[in-house]
């Protein structure tokens, strides 16, 4: 398998940070989030890791003011990709929730990564802010439903990365 930079979104709790987990037993993967630069920022104005829909709301709207600001989290993950490609790690998995946020990165690297959205059939819940709510108003370029029990997403996650990524 290349180097792959795979974005990977839907809405919290179906299972994004599990199925990075599962794919790191099967690959050398880095896994991180558009929002880590904000949520230290956050932590310095005495956020403490809540993921409420207070929370959640506020770390949208702190991102959106950096993003507007100075392009924090377009930067970060750039560096992060860089750092990447000095590594033998073959997947690393992108946290981004806004799809102008995808369309932006997908820009700055072009023909770099692949748009992933986890989909989960049990699953509906609304946080209240676009940031989690507005995550499948986008065309993604692979689709992957989490209905499995666990003992055998594993294996299937794993088989999906290997078909849609070579």
């Amino acid at each position: 398998m290349n180097k792959v930079l795979i974005v990977i979104n839907g809405k919290g709790g179906v299972g994004k940070d599990t199925l990075c987990d599962f794919a790191a037993r099967h690959f050398k993967t880095r896994n991180i989030s558009s929002v880590t630069p904000i949520k230290e920022i956050a932590k310095a104005g005495g956020w403490k890791g809540e993921k409420d829909a207070k929370a959640r709301k506020m770390l949208s709207d702190l991102k959106k003011v950096f993003t507007e600001y100075n392009e924090l989290p377009t930067r970060y993950v750039c560096d992060e990709y860089e750092d990447f490609l000095k590594t033998d790690e073959e997947i690393l998995f992108v946290h981004i929730r806004e799809p102008k946020e995808i369309d932006k990165l997908k820009s700055v690297l072009p023909g770099k990564c692949k748009s992933l959205l986890v989909t989960r059939k049990s699953y509906s819940q609304n946080w209240g802010n676009s940031s989690d709510d507005d995550v499948e108003d986008y065309e993604y370029d692979l689709y992957y439903r989490n209905d499995l029990p666990l003992g055998e997403a594993e294996e299937d996650f794993a088989r999906f990365l290997r078909e849609k990524l070579g």
